[in-house]
């Protein structure tokens, strides 16, 4: 042994750590062939815990808080190491301070488009993407599943195992919801809690508690957006005509106002002209589709009176005359497309004007 390393055995052991990053979840403490002396002090920070592993086996585990390592605090090592009456400086085990602060905005997203039904637009693909928080709640657990033996772990080390749960359990819930696209922005709030209760069952098996779940954003693929985005313009502009009459308004004024020289204001003016032609076929084609259809004909009837052929009448002369009891149920008559003389009462458009005529007067006694 060099004389610094005797020199420095002379020293009570500090342990401790003192995080300069943001991102480190585990940092194993490095001292000189891994020796800690009797009466060594350690230092454990609030948002910390230390985990103290001899030959790959989990011992003692101090939360918050300063120690003096001796055999009273350190039960589990004691009875690993054989120690009954104390122990003889220095001793070997490795240190892990793990990190237990909340570790905020990760990063999770589809890398792939999701293939969903959606009630509107049928089958359709979406991306979705948005942020998380988690700690470890779990030291131990958290070492044996996940860290190992890794000196520096760090949250880059698990987030792509954590988004790959989160991505899975997002896709299988938002298949089941059948939320359709145009109604997602109105429930990402309860779309994250109920994700969050539904992932931390899963990171509670690695040590680590999901605190904070977020979908930040939904979005179609950028053709469907597009086209969205074009139903949208049309049901803004409503009628159309009116709209292509304001175009065509503004264009020509525009083309009166080019101030470019003759050949420009030639050109603004035969732009002017078609434009005006073209509103006035759109308002003469406005005015068209406004103007009614010619009033359809009125229905005419032949009658049978006495015997002989009258007519033709329209509805309301028939009316008169079964109002005269010149025509009753049992006249014949006929009008075009009837294939044959028939009785009044057997034709549809006659039927309900002998409900509105009393019957005849019985004959007096």
């Amino acid at each position: 042994m060099g004389l610094f390393d005797k020199l420095r055995g002379e020293f009570i052991d500090i342990i401790e750590w003192l995080d300069p990053t943001n991102d480190t979840m585990v940092y194993r403490f490095e001292r000189y062939q891994n020796e800690i002396k009797n009466g060594a002090k350690l230092t454990v920070r609030e948002s910390q815990v230390a985990v103290f592993i001899n030959e790959g086996q989990i011992a003692d585990i101090f939360q918050p808080g300063m120690y003096t390592l001796t055999t009273e605090n350190l039960p589990i090592l004691s009875t690993l190491k054989g120690w009954k009456y104390g122990f003889n400086s220095p001793f070997k085990a490795e240190v892990y301070f793990i990190n237990t602060k909340n570790f905020t905005d990760l990063k999770w997203g589809t890398p792939n488009p999701i293939m969903l039904r959606d009630p509107e637009f049928g089958p359709i693909r979406i991306r979705a993407f948005g942020n998380y928080a988690m700690k470890v709640i779990d030291p131990a657990k958290f070492i044996k599943e996940i860290v190992g033996t890794d000196g520096n772990f760090t949250t880059d080390k698990i987030t792509e195992q954590l988004k790959n749960i989160v991505v899975t359990r997002f896709t299988d819930a938002i298949g089941e919801a059948k939320i359709p696209v145009l109604d997602m922005a109105s429930n990402y709030d309860e779309l994250s809690k109920y994700l969050e209760q539904k992932i931390k069952p899963e990171f509670n098996e690695y040590g680590i508690e999901l605190t904070k779940f977020l979908v930040a954003n939904i979005s179609l693929p950028p053709n469907v957006e597009e086209a969205l985005d074009k139903r949208t313009s049309m049901g803004i502009i409503g009628d159309l005509n009116k709209y292509t009459q304001f175009q065509a308004a503004e264009s020509m004024t525009a083309a009166a106002n080019n101030p470019s020289g003759t050949a420009g204001a030639g050109l603004g003016m035969g732009m002017g002209f078609a434009m005006a032609n073209q509103m006035m076929n759109a308002m003469n084609q406005q005015q068209q589709q406004n103007t009614p259809p010619p009033v359809p004909p009125q229905i005419q009837f032949y009658v049978v009176i006495n015997g002989q052929q009258a007519g033709p009448y329209d509805i309301n002369t028939i009316k008169q005359l079964i109002s005269q009891n010149q025509i009753n149920k049992q006249t014949l008559v006929w009008r075009q497309g009837m294939s044959n003389w028939d009785n009044a009462g057997n034709v549809a458009e006659l039927q309900n004007l002998f409900g509105t005529v009393p019957p005849p007067i019985p004959p007096q006694p």
